[in-house]
Order: C-alpha cells, then sequence, then structure tokens
C-alpha cells in the first residue's frame, strides 16, 4: 500500500494512509478472535468462514445486526472509545442467542468524520473482546471516512453477526408452560438502550461526567454511563450444554420490560415477575430522581438491572442457578410463567 496515495482525495477531506494504518493497527487484535473455521486474514474483499455442522441434522443460521446508538455521545465527552465496541457486538450476539445460536462472527461498521488511526484502534479493541467474550471471531469490517457528513471528532458505530443451531435445538418459546421459572441475569448498568432520554435527563453535554458521586457508591456518572453491555452467550451456552431446557430467553433492550418479555411469551401465557426479587442498580435510581421519570416509564424503556431472562421447566431451576454461578453470572428467581394475555406483569 506504500504507493497508495491521493493528494487529490486528502485535499477533501479523506487520507487513505490513515486507513492504512489503522488496518496495521488493529490486525493483531482482529486476529486474536480467530476461531476454529475462520479462513484467511484481515485483508481480504469478504470475510469467509466455514462452520462446524458436523452432529447437526439441520443447521440454522441465525443472524443479528445492531448499534451502539447515542451512547456513543458519552464517549465522545468522555473521550473514552475502547468499550463501546463491547457494546456493538453484546447488542447483537446477545440477541441471536436468544434462538440458542452460537454466535460464529462478526462484522463492524465504523464511520468518521475523520480517520485517527489511535480512536480507530481503541473502538476495535473494544469490539475484539466483544468478540472474546462472546467466543465468536471478527472477521471482516469498513471504516468509512465522511468528512461533512459526520464532525471530525465523531463516529458511528454499528455490528453484524451470524450464529448457528440445530433446527431441533431452536429456542422459541414453544415449550413454554405454566409454572416455568423465570431467570433474571444481572445487567452492568443501562447497556446501549435509553440513552436519547439518558443525555437529556443528565443534559450531559453540560455535566461534570467525571467527579465521582456518593448516589454511585464513589463512580462517576460518565463512568456508571459508560460501563459496557454484559455479554450472556457463554452463560447461555453453558446452561445448554449441562442439559438445563431452556424454553424461552429475552434480551431486555429498548423498550424495557414491557416490549422484550412478551416477546418470550406464547398466547396464553404471561410472565409474572416480583420487582422485590432483584436489585435495582443505583444508576436507575439516579435517571428516575433526576429526570421525575414514571415508574411504568423506567420499566418500558431500561434493563432496571435485569438484562437477559431465561424461562426455564421449575425442577431445572436450582440447576440453572448453580450452572449460571459457574459461569460467573449474577442471577435471580424473578418470577414464573403463569396463565394469562398480558404478556408480562410487574408485581
Amino acid at each position: 500500500m506504500d504507493n497508495s496515495h491521493s493528494a487529490s482525495y486528502a485535499a477533501a477531506g479523506v487520507d487513505v494512509t490513515a486507513g492504512y494504518e489503522a488496518v496495521r493497527r488493529i490486525k493483531p487484535m482482529v486476529e486474536s478472535t480467530y476461531i476454529p473455521g475462520v479462513m484467511g486474514t484481515l485483508g481480504g474483499f469478504g470475510g469467509m468462514f466455514a462452520p462446524d455442522m458436523s452432529g447437526m441434522k439441520k443447521p440454522v443460521l441465525v443472524s443479528g445486526t445492531d448499534g451502539v446508538g447515542t451512547k456513543l455521545k458519552l464517549a465522545f465527552l468522555m473521550d473514552k472509545h475502547d468499550t463501546v465496541g463491547i457494546d456493538c457486538v453484546a447488542m447483537c450476539v446477545n440477541d441471536i442467542v436468544c434462538g440458542g445460536a452460537s454466535p460464529m462472527f462478526f462484522l463492524d461498521y465504523i464511520a468518521c468524520g475523520k480517520n485517527d488511526p489511535a480512536r480507530i484502534a481503541d473502538i476495535v479493541s473494544g469490539i475484539t473482546e466483544g468478540c472474546r467474550q462472546a467466543e465468536c471471531a471478527l472477521v471482516g469490517g469498513e471504516t468509512a471516512e465522511m468528512p461533512g457528513f459526520y464532525p471530525v471528532d465523531e463516529y458511528d458505530l454499528a455490528g453484524f453477526s451470524v450464529g448457528i443451531v440445530d433446527e431441533e435445538k431452536v429456542i422459541d418459546g414453544k415449550k413454554l408452560a405454566q409454572g416455568d421459572v423465570l431467570i433474571g441475569l444481572a445487567s452492568t448498568g443501562v447497556h446501549s438502550n435509553g440513552f436519547s432520554l439518558v443525555r437529556k435527563v443528565f443534559d450531559v453535554e453540560n455535566a461534570d461526567l467525571k467527579a465521582p458521586m456518593a448516589e454511585l457508591n464513589g463512580k462517576s456518572l460518565g463512568e456508571a454511563l459508560l460501563a459496557p453491555t454484559r455479554i450472556y452467550v457463554k452463560a447461555v451456552k453453558s446452561c445448554l450444554k449441562d442439559g438445563v431446557d431452556i424454553h424461552a430467553i429475552s434480551h431486555i433492550t429498548g423498550g424495557g420490560f414491557y416490549e422484550n418479555v412478551p416477546r418470550m411469551m406464547t398466547e396464553g401465557l404471561t410472565a409474572q415477575i416480583d420487582l422485590s426479587s432483584f436489585p435495582r442498580l443505583p444508576i436507575f435510581d439516579l435517571i428516575q430522581k433526576t429526570g421525575n421519570i414514571p415508574e411504568r416509564d423506567m420499566y418500558n424503556t431500561f434493563n432496571m438491572g435485569i438484562g437477559m431472562i431465561l424461562a426455564v421447566p421449575a425442577e431445572q431451576a436450582d440447576k440453572a442457578m448453580k450452572t449460571l454461578a459457574d459461569a460467573g453470572e449474577t442471577a435471580y428467581r424473578i418470577g414464573q410463567v403463569v396463565a394469562g394475555e398480558a404478556g408480562v406483569e410487574l408485581v
């Protein structure tokens, strides 16, 4: 690439040599995510992956795509870019695992006003960390320098992932039954949803984001809000490996409990959730108090401390709780499946 340079393109605001420098910096990080199945290396026109389908009767591909949203504004204000990549991966792979699939590979898309190789490397360091947590490979991506479209110090970040599961092992809620136990997996905080409301509540552009706050146990507001989304892939895979018959899974993202929990239910069944069964994280109390937000709106916007919910047979609940603890998860029995048409009841 030493002979690739366009003075005219550079004069228009696009420095192709910065792109090459960014690739040089991120290549070792990308390769650290490689798992069996990866073909080739960084730099090709398409990422190749040869999945291991041995033992599968009818393999099903499960895909997911998402971005980080306006949480990126906090990253800009804090000038901290090494965690939002984890969010990007999490938002995709956590959706995929809801269907019982194991993520195989991930691709990212970074669009920026100016290609700063060091910043791109920071972003990708988070993406590769997320891929390692999800046990999937980063097989490709794209960095688009778009002067005049994005401010020079801002960028957008999105991703795409593909997983695989045998059709007979797909988790689709068809086994859900009255009496199933609901197990909630703890979140790390706000994750990557509701940040338009968060930014309004705290007026983040004018707030002191770095001062320690007693309400947040000594953490700063910026630190608490930037906490990366927890990735639940290993936890779910551990349960499946241990023979836990997971009947349904819900990833609690935008829309909170009221939008996401009904998506795991089937006709005639409702998730009854005991709100006293799990602790609310301090950041949610601060958001509600500062913004004077009604209780229902909180549970209709945020995860409130529970990032994923599993429905399991009552007789397997103890086994699931032990497996989750062994996998490093903080889990709570938060309710049960009951007869009803509401989809979700918070009590």
